[in-house]
């Protein structure tokens, strides 16, 4: 006969006694008090643990390099960090001078839009970007009593955001609405936007630093009615200070490149020339730096055209300088010795050994006569211009030489180039060379097979060989992993002539 087992319940062994130090105590006996520094070594522990993880969120969050990576980081970050599933970021500088963005996460471009629909007021990021009142989170660790106060006000009932010192605007603080549709308060659009994106809460925090002020507003939405506790918003408190002060450096960066890529354009020629004979187009990429690559074309005497490529060493706003000083120097001595490339570029490096002793430059600059599809040109340490066409694409053998400004004297032969109908001459600097990356022999070699692979349709306009050609080998991967050999920092100019 066999011996009956004891029923289990939720896995539990009731055959197995329970240890001593574990039993329920008897009624009126107080439970054993827990051993002296437990509490401590928990609340350590925790501090540890949080302290871990907003290191490895900000880890992640310095490693982004524009503001959109910024922002989309910091969204799902933070979604972490509050316990939602979606959100949004709002980028709009208090000073007015950009760059604005709305990025999401789990909201679609169409899902944006229905928010924007909410009058500004009433939403949660307009109040933290308008400075309104309305949030009753002020402080990133509130009291538990402030869990249980309604919408739009503190623990004491009062307003959300402290009280501005005389002379100065109050800053808001963290905007919580633990139940949208429930609040009757709300705008009713607010409500109707909600129930239709089906979103029932929303936490939304400031982004703002001492230097810039106000940058914009981050808001995570819940699917049921939530808040997030007092730890929680400590926490996602702690990541919006430094996120707030990395999108900081990031906008000043941004509107460093943005003024430079400005002035680099101001530089360059606002319109190509219209020559008989031949057709033109022109291809500027900005390096993240903003380098000293220019191009020029411009019609000379007898129906000649001067076409002409070059690099300045060094980047920043004194080699965009630099640029405008040698582009216009070298406009002037083409029309005056337009049909000896090699004066052109030996009074080009006279100027700028005069001028400027310590920069070098490299400079291409080519005499053609479209009526006989004849070139003339010269290069001062510069890559060899390209030929493409139905029946050859090839480089032009040029002569070796310095770059202007390397040597006491500059001086190369030029070289003759008779061009085919329906043939296009490309002219590029050096720093898409440096773009693709690896050894300049492999370099070489990806922009040829780019350029042999134009389609036929496309080699009768100028500009769609130009832009097949980039798009190829600019995202050619470089040697040793990773598109490019030296990312976004080089500046790449292309010009194209396409002969009838």
């Amino acid at each position: 006969m066999s011996t009956p087992h004891l029923p289990k319940v939720a896995g539990i062994d009731p055959t197995v006694p329970s240890p001593t130090h574990t039993a329920t105590p008897l009624p009126g006996i107080p439970a054993a008090a827990s051993e002296p520094g437990t509490l401590i070594q928990d609340r350590l522990a925790g501090w540890v643990s949080d302290l871990t993880t907003l290191h490895e969120l900000t880890e992640r969050l310095a490693r982004t390099r524009t503001l959109d990576e910024a922002l989309r980081e910091l969204l799902s970050a933070g979604a972490g960090l509050v316990g939602a599933r979606r959100g949004m970021a709002v980028l709009e500088p208090a000073d007015g001078q950009g760059p604005t963005a709305t990025i999401g996460l789990g909201l679609a471009h169409a899902d944006l839009g229905t928010i924007e629909t909410v009058p500004r007021s009433a939403t949660p990021y307009g109040c933290i970007l308008d400075g309104l009142p309305g949030g009753p989170l002020p402080d990133p660790r509130p009291s538990p009593a402030d869990h249980h106060a309604p919408p739009g006000r503190g623990a004491e009932g009062g307003a959300a955001f402290p009280a501005a010192a005389p002379g100065t605007a109050a800053v808001p603080g963290a905007v919580a609405v633990p139940d949208i549709l429930g609040d009757e308060h709300l705008d009713p659009r607010h409500r109707e936007v909600a129930a239709r994106l089906g979103f029932a809460a929303s936490y939304a925090v400031p982004l703002s630093t001492e230097g810039n002020g106000r940058l914009g507003a981050a808001v995570w939405l819940y699917d049921e009615p939530a808040e997030p506790d007092g730890h929680r918003r400590h926490l996602v408190g702690l990541y919006g200070r430094y996120a707030s002060e990395h999108l900081g450096r990031l906008l000043e960066l941004e509107r460093g490149r943005a003024e430079i890529a400005t002035l680099t354009e101001e530089l360059l020629p606002t319109r190509l020339p219209r020559v008989p004979g031949v057709r033109l187009a022109a291809r500027h990429v900005t390096g993240a730096r903003g380098g000293g690559d220019w191009y020029d074309a411009l019609p000379l005497p007898e129906g000649a055209l001067g076409l002409a490529v070059g690099s300045v060493s060094g980047t920043g706003p004194s080699a965009l300088a630099a640029t405008g000083r040698l582009r216009a120097s070298l406009r002037a001595y083409a029309v005056m010795e337009g049909e000896d490339p090699v004066a052109v570029l030996s009074d080009l490096e006279l100027l700028l050994r005069l001028t400027e002793p310590a920069r070098s430059a490299t400079a291409l600059f080519a005499y053609a006569e479209p009526a006989r599809r004849r070139i003339v040109l010269a290069g001062a340490g510069h890559a060899p211009p390209l030929v493409v066409g139905d029946r050859r694409t090839e480089y032009v053998e040029t002569s070796l030489s310095a770059p202007l400004g390397m040597l006491a004297c500059w001086e190369a032969p030029s070289v003759d180039l008779d061009v085919r109908p329906g043939e296009t001459v490309l002219l590029y600097t050096d720093g898409l060379l440096r773009r693709i990356g690896g050894p300049v022999d492999r370099a070489f070699v990806l922009l040829h097979a780019a350029a042999a692979s134009v389609p036929r349709v496309d080699r009768a306009d100028p500009g769609a060989v130009a832009d097949h050609v980039l798009r190829l080998v600019l995202g050619a991967p470089a040697e040793g992993g990773g598109p490019g050999g030296r990312g976004d920092d080089e500046d790449v100019v292309m010009l194209a002539a396409r002969f009838d």
